[in-house]
């Protein structure tokens, strides 16, 4: 009995479990079932990121990016806990995400290729902070085919966050 009343003080107090992927064997949400932790991408250009699960915790930043790639680490009911490409972290609303997959250069300057070898011929170099959208990557590779406005062309893995080592992504 006192366990269920510890529980529920617990959760009325807002407090929510660790995120999901920390135990054995593959993880999966408790409310949506699919992996966790898994990317996705900012839906529109002005989402809030919470300090909580719900409408009644602060807002503690806006991202103002499209297509942002975020991570989610955690699940609760219709809210999303994410992981952002700075470090932070915090609770976005489902409908303020979709499933599409996006990337952001990390590294001062990286050079989209045309094949899958540094040795192929280069597309374009993108700058720290460009972001677009994830297309393809296969498991053996360390080159993804991305897209980045008119261009697209094959970025290394080192290079951008939005993907895990040896992810597939079609």
């Amino acid at each position: 009995m006192r366990l269920w009343l510890l529980a529920l003080a617990l959760l009325l107090a807002g407090w929510t479990a660790a995120p999901e992927g920390t135990g054995p064997g593959p993880a999966v949400g408790i409310v949506s079932k699919l992996p966790v932790p898994r990317f996705v991408s900012l839906r529109t250009d002005k989402v809030n990121v919470r300090a909580g699960p719900g409408f009644q915790y602060p807002v503690t930043w806006v991202y103002q990016r499209d297509g942002l790639p975020v991570e989610i680490i955690g699940e609760f009911d219709v809210w999303r806990q994410i992981l952002a490409p700075d470090g932070g972290t915090g609770w976005v609303h489902m409908a303020t995400i979709r499933p599409r997959r996006g990337f952001i250069v990390i590294v001062p300057k990286a050079d989209l290729h045309a094949g899958q070898a540094a040795e192929s011929g280069m597309v374009a170099m993108l700058d720290f902070g460009v972001s677009g959208v994830l297309l393809d990557c296969e498991p053996a590779s360390d080159w993804c085919k991305v897209a980045v406005g008119s261009e697209s062309g094959y970025l290394n893995r080192a290079d951008f966050w939005g993907a895990f080592p040896g992810e597939v992504v079609k």
